[in-house]
């Protein structure tokens, strides 16, 4: 992950916070789109050969495209999905959440023109099979591999372990790829593929236990009564911020790294280890 740390160093700043808000916020805007003015969620789908004669919104319009009709079920499912990206937000940091659902959204665009190409190059109604969809259902299963003993309230009412869930979710997805045609699968793999890259690549990390939570907050209570607080106290080895840079942060030195390096909560499970051999 050291090319990923490296991007997080130069680039961290520009990451957009409060993304799992931001998502829900362009879902309303879909579903007032098609209360008010239905026809026009025809114009905004993922249409690769509408794309190529010129409607190059739908590059980034087929985002707008609520999941389904707005019911309970949805409602309920659309909260869910965001509690679990924003803790996903507050585990990884905002730069890594980014570049998760950015990655999901543009392997999906390729996935779209892939499969346009493949089928001849002149097929309209590819858009059809390409949605939002199997990006949330990526930000589940990151959240039950990160967390997979953490016990949620299905619907509010049954109470199941993250691990089941992502279970049930993966089977249903297998069931999905063999019923559906090549289009399916291929948006399924493609929405799916960030999921895929990213834990393959970051096999090390490791999850925010709420004992070890309060085990920071504890500490870093403590050292504040210690430390004046007109010093820099605090300096992560990956991103550079110090403690200046906002009240949440939290640093921690790492056992593992030869040396004393020092890592912000963002950093401390997911930077690669400093070794001097």
């Amino acid at each position: 992950m050291k090319f990923l740390n490296d991007l997080e160093r130069k680039y961290g700043k520009y990451a957009i916070h409060n993304l799992p808000a931001i998502i829900i916020a362009l879902y309303a805007a879909g579903y007032l789109m098609l209360l008010f003015t239905p026809g026009i969620l025809d114009y905004c789908t993922l249409e690769p050969a509408l794309i190529l004669r010129g409607q190059i919104w739908r590059i980034v319009t087929w985002v707008l495209v609520p999941p389904s009709g707005l019911d309970l079920f949805t409602i309920i499912m659309l909260y869910f999905y965001f509690s679990l990206g924003k803790v996903l937000e507050q585990t990884w940091g905002a730069f890594r959440f980014n570049v998760y659902i950015f990655s999901g959204l543009i392997f999906t665009v390729l996935g779209a023109f892939i499969l346009f190409f493949v089928y001849g190059g002149n097929v309209i109604g590819i858009g059809y099979y390409f949605s939002t969809y199997y990006i949330n259902m990526s930000i589940f299963l990151a959240f039950a591999l990160s967390y997979p003993d953490m016990q949620v309230m299905l619907y509010f009412l049954i109470p199941i372990k993250m691990k089941w869930m992502g279970l049930i979710y993966a089977v249903l997805l297998l069931y999905d790829c063999i019923r559906g045609g090549w289009a399916t699968r291929v948006a399924i793999i493609a929405s799916l593929m960030n999921f895929l890259i990213f834990f393959l690549s970051t096999r090390n990390v490791q999850r925010y236990r709420p004992k070890e939570v309060h085990r920071r907050q504890e500490f870093k209570r403590k050292t504040e009564k210690i430390q004046p607080r007109s010093a820099i106290q605090h300096k992560c080895a990956v991103c550079g911020r110090t403690e200046k840079d906002g009240a949440h942060l939290e640093f921690r030195y790492c056992s593992k790294c030869d040396g004393n390096y020092e890592y912000c909560q963002d950093h401390l499970f997911t930077h690669q280890h400093i070794k001097k051999s």
